[in-house]
């Protein structure tokens, strides 16, 4: 019964984290961090749900290193676009500058 709470509560975690994200979309920050949100909310939901599988354990390890990756590639991103542009605007961006 502890795991389907979880599950319910990851969920309603991870279309938070999809509000937030369609709601606070000026800063690329805002943006990273909700996608970070989600993630997040999807390893707990993996979790929750894998609980009665001989390798939830290796899942769930696959599954964080890779969001822990997701997290430094974009912090990364983030830098390289504020020393490059200045601010990390989302409206900013464009494609027809390379």
């Amino acid at each position: 019964m502890g795991t389907f709470y979880l599950s319910v509560i990851s969920m309603l975690g991870f279309f938070m984290s999809i509000l937030t994200l369609s709601m606070q979309y000026k800063h690329l920050l805002s943006v990273l961090l909700s996608l970070e949100a989600a993630a997040m909310n999807l390893f707990m939901m993996l979790f929750s749900f894998s609980n009665n599988v001989c390798y939830s354990g290796q899942t769930s390890l696959i599954f964080i290193t890779l969001g822990a990756c997701e997290a430094s590639l974009g912090l990364a991103i983030l830098v390289s676009i504020i020393r490059a542009q200045g601010n990390d605007y989302v409206s900013s961006f464009s494609t027809q500058k390379c």
